[in-house]
């Protein structure tokens, strides 16, 4: 079993900037792909960014690429999300999440945080 507690999100105007990050427990945390989703009300949750086990590999949505960066610390047992250049598109809950193989598919992660709001505004 993983926990995953995410914190970091909020209210900020477009072209700003945030960077949530997301603490785990449990198992270790060097075992896990992390990634990140955004979810808005009536769609299902859309991969931002994975990272591999030794953040040697990344990816990213289309629409975050450039401006949104994942990263990892495994001493900390933490990934965070550097959110740059915000818009209000952006507007989404965000949630961390763990797998064991890498994946764009929500469905591959086994291990969700309860999310956390991010609002941009115009």
């Amino acid at each position: 079993q993983v926990q995953l507690v995410e914190a970091g999100g909020g209210l900020v105007q477009a072209g700003g900037s945030l960077r949530p990050s997301c603490a785990a427990s449990g198992r270790p945390f060097s075992s896990y792909v992390m990634g990140w989703f955004g979810r808005v009300p009536g769609k299902d949750r859309e991969l931002v960014a994975s990272i591999s086990w030794n953040g040697g590999r990344t990816a990213y949505g289309d629409s975050v690429r450039g401006r949104f960066t994942i990263s990892r610390d495994n001493a900390k047992n933490t990934v965070y999300l550097q959110m740059n250049s915000l818009n209000p598109e952006d507007t989404a809950v965000y949630y961390c999440a763990a797998a064991t193989e890498v994946t764009r598919n929500a469905k591959g992660y086994n291990y969700w945080g309860q999310g956390t709001q991010v609002t941009v505004s115009s």
